[in-house]
């Protein structure tokens, strides 16, 4: 398992914050229902990460489309007009310790002020706000962010 396996999470936004849960990244388009800033601990919100608009409806529409809700989702991911998997990479190396600052650094250090404290806890959390906890779009980016990753990390042959 890779050294960003272990330090980036997946957590509702719902549920309490938590020392461990380090620098705290909402990845929701729309701020959660009945959340007040203060209770919610987000560091950076970065709705750029979440999935279109038009997807997002869609695959609320009907929920059986996970699996081409992921390739799509994926797919924007993917685009290299959309810097956000590229910044929160940035942010991932920034809070725990995997290389020096980037291009997305002064957008990692935003947020409640506390962006040193959250780094020297090394950890990153992806907060979201769905109810299903198995299929999210939080969970694809997620994936999306260890795949490129894992790519970069491999030696060329």
């Amino acid at each position: 398992m890779s050294a960003a396996r272990d330090k980036v999470r997946l957590k509702r936004v719902y549920d309490d914050p938590a020392p461990e849960d380090g620098f705290r990244v909402l990845v929701d388009r729309l701020w959660p229902r009945g959340l007040s800033k203060a209770r919610a601990g987000v560091d950076l919100w970065m709705k750029e990460a979440a999935p279109s608009p038009e997807l997002r409806q869609w695959y609320h529409r009907d929920l059986t489309r996970w699996a081409e809700f992921r390739r799509r989702y994926r797919a924007e991911l993917a685009d290299p007009a959309n810097p956000a998997l590229a910044d929160l990479r940035a942010i991932v190396r920034a809070h725990t310790g995997r290389g020096g600052k980037t291009g997305a650094s002064a957008k990692a250090g935003a947020g409640r002020g506390k962006g040193s404290d959250a780094a020297a806890r090394g950890a990153v959390t992806l907060l979201y706000g769905a109810k299903d906890e198995v299929q999210n779009h939080a969970i694809v980016l997620l994936e999306a962010l260890l795949d490129t990753n894992t790519r970069k990390a491999r030696p060329r042959r």
